[in-house]
C-alpha cells in the first residue's frame, strides 16, 4: 500500500496479521460503524474505533514500513483495530469509508516522530547525539567484551565436561531419569538437569549454548528415537564448543557462524554504517513473513530474495509489550533497498538499510525442484553444520496427502522426485490449506528445506498466500 492508487488487497492486508484470531477480531471492524475520523494521504491511514471504554482507540498507519501504532493495550503488531482500518480502506467503499485529507493532530504528531527518527542516521541518537548503547569509552567495552569471551569459554568447557560424562554413564541414563537428568560419575553432573546446564550457559553469557541445551532435553523428552536423536545433538553441541575453543585457528567466515550460534551478535547499526559496511542493493521479493509468541517475547521473520542477485535473506525483528514489533511486509510486495548481511560462512540473516523507492507488488517468484532444493540445503549445510533448514522456493510441485499414516509430501510434476511435509504440519490447517489451493495441480510454493522435511510458507494463487 504505497499511494493512494497502489493499494493493497484484502488477502495482502491479512497476511500482516500475527495469527487468525486477528485476522477474524480485525475482519469484524472492517466496516464504518465504529470508526470515526477517519483519513489517508499517500504516505498513512488514520482513525478511531470505538471500544468497550470511554475513549475511542487512536489509529495510525505509516505506509512507508509499514508501522503501526494504536492506544490499545494489545500486544499483537499490528492490532485487530490497525487491521480492521486497512481492509475498510481495501473494501469496494474504500474511497468514501476512509476519505483522502490531511492527518489529524494526534496523528500527525506520531507520523512527525516516527518519520524524524526515521531520518536521523543509524546510530545515533536524539538531537544527533551517538546512540545510547554506543559506548563511550572504547576501552572499557573492549575490556568487557574479553570477559564475555572467558565466561563462554569456562561455560564451553563445563559443558564438554557434562558431555563427556553422559556419554561415559551411557545415553540410556538421560532416558531413565526421565529426560531431565544428566546422570554421570563426573564433576558435578550427578543429579544435574538439562535446564540447570542451560541455566549455567545463561550465567556464562552463553545463550546460543543455552538454546541447545535446551534442544538435548527436549529431545529425550520426545520419546521417538531419541538415543539416535540425543547422540546427534550431543555431537553437534560438542562441535560448537570445540569450534568456539579453538576460535582463533578457524577461517574467518566460519569463525563469524560460531560466534553468532554460541550468542555473540553484531549491532545492526554497525553493519550498516561501521567502518567495514558492505550492502548488497537489490529488488527484494518478499516471500513470507512469520510471528511468534512465546509469552515473554514477539519475534518476526520475513523472508526475501533478490531478484537480480538470487540470493535469500531473513530479517529478523523482537517486541513485546514496552517494544512493538515495527516493521511489517506482507509476502509478494518488492522493496528496492540495501540489506547488510550478518557475517557468517553462509550468511542469511540480514539488516535492512536505506529504501530506495516504495514498496510495490511483485511477480509470483522463479524457482526450482525437489531435488535441487535438497542439493541447497546440503550446500548450507556443508558451511554452517547447526543448520536446521535452508529457504527455498519450490515451483509445479504437487501436495499428496498420507495414507495409513504416512507423512504428506510435495512432488515434482514428473513424479520421480518427493519431499516429505514437515511433522510440524500435522497439527496445522496448512497443509489441508495448501491441497485446497492446489486441488491436484502443480504450485509454487515457498518454505524451509530441512532435516525434517519441508515446511511450506506461502503458496501462489497466483496471489500469495500465507500457510
Amino acid at each position: 500500500m504505497n499511494s493512494q492508487g497502489e493499494r493493497w488487497t484484502t488477502d495482502q492486508v491479512l497476511a500482516l496479521a500475527p495469527d487468525e484470531a486477528s485476522r477474524k477480531a480485525g475482519g469484524k471492524l472492517a466496516a464504518p460503524g465504529p470508526w470515526s475520523e477517519t483519513g489517508a494521504d499517500e504516505a498513512a491511514v488514520w482513525g478511531q474505533c470505538k471500544g468497550s471504554g470511554e475513549k475511542p482507540y487512536r489509529t495510525v498507519i505509516d505506509l512507508d514500513g509499514p508501522a503501526f501504532t494504536c492506544s490499545c493495550p494489545s500486544r499483537k503488531f499490528p492490532c485487530k483495530h490497525a487491521l480492521g482500518l486497512l481492509l475498510l480502506r481495501a473494501g469496494g467503499d474504500g474511497d468514501r469509508a476512509v476519505a483522502a485529507g490531511e492527518p489529524a493532530a494526534w496523528a500527525a504528531e506520531w507520523l512527525a516522530g516516527r518519520r524524524e527518527r526515521a531520518g536521523r542516521p543509524a546510530g545515533t541518537a536524539p538531537g544527533g547525539g551517538a546512540a545510547s548503547r554506543a559506548p563511550a569509552d572504547p576501552e572499557a567495552a573492549e575490556r568487557r567484551a574479553a570477559r564475555r569471551m572467558q565466561r563462554i569459554g569456562a561455560g564451553a568447557m563445563e559443558l564438554e565436561q557434562r558431555l563427556e560424562d553422559l556419554l561415559q554413564s551411557g545415553l540410556a541414563s538421560a532416558g531413565r531419569a526421565g529426560g531431565s537428568e544428566c546422570h554421570g560419575g563426573g564433576s558435578g553432573s550427578a543429579g544435574g538437569s538439562w535446564d540447570e546446564t542451560a541455566a549455567r550457559m545463561v550465567d556464562a553469557q552463553a545463550p546460543g549454548l543455552a538454546a541447545r541445551v535446551r534442544e538435548l532435553g527436549s529431545v529425550v523428552a520426545s520419546g521417538a528415537d531419541w538415543p539416535a536423536r540425543l547422540l546427534e545433538e550431543c555431537a553437534l553441541v560438542h562441535l560448537l564448543d570445540q569450534g568456539f575453543l579453538g576460535l582463533d585457528r578457524l577461517p574467518a567466515p566460519l569463525a563469524a557462524t560460531v560466534r553468532s550460534r554460541v550468542g555473540l551478535t553484531t549491532e545492526a547499526a554497525e553493519l550498516l554504517t561501521g567502518p567495514d559496511a558492505a550492502t548488497v542493493r537489490d529488488r527484494w521479493l518478499v516471500l513470507a513473513q512469520q510471528d511468534s509468541d512465546d509469552g515473554k517475547l514477539l519475534t518476526r521473520r520475513i523472508f526475501l530474495r533478490g531478484e537480480r542477485t538470487g540470493r535469500m535473506a531473513l530479517h529478523l525483528s523482537f517486541g513485546g509489550s514496552l517494544r512493538p514489533l515495527d516493521l511489517a511486509l506482507p509476502p509478494g510486495l518488492v522493496l528496492d533497498a540495501d540489506l547488510a548481511y550478518y557475517p557468517g560462512a553462509r550468511p542469511l540473516r540480514a539488516a535492512l538499510g536505506e529504501r530506495h523507492a516504495p514498496a510495490a507488488p511483485g511477480p509470483v517468484p522463479p524457482g526450482c525442484g525437489i531435488d535441487a532444493a535438497l542439493t541447497a540445503y546440503g550446500d548450507a549445510l556443508r558451511d554452517d553444520p547447526w543448520l536446521d533448514s535452508w529457504p527455498v522456493v519450490l515451483t509445479d510441485v504437487t501436495p499428496i496427502p498420507g495414507r495409513a499414516g504416512a507423512p504428506w509430501q510435495l512432488a515434482d510434476a514428473d513424479g520421480e522426485s518427493a519431499l516429505p511435509l514437515d511433522p510440524r504440519c500435522s497439527g496445522r490447517a496448512s497443509r489441508w490449506q495448501l491441497a485446497a489451493i492446489s486441488g491436484g495441480a502443480p504450485v509454487t510454493v515457498f518454505g524451509e528445506c530441512g532435516h525434517r522435511g519441508f515446511l511450506p510458507l506461502t503458496v501462489w494463487d497466483p496471489t500469495p498466500v500465507s500457510l
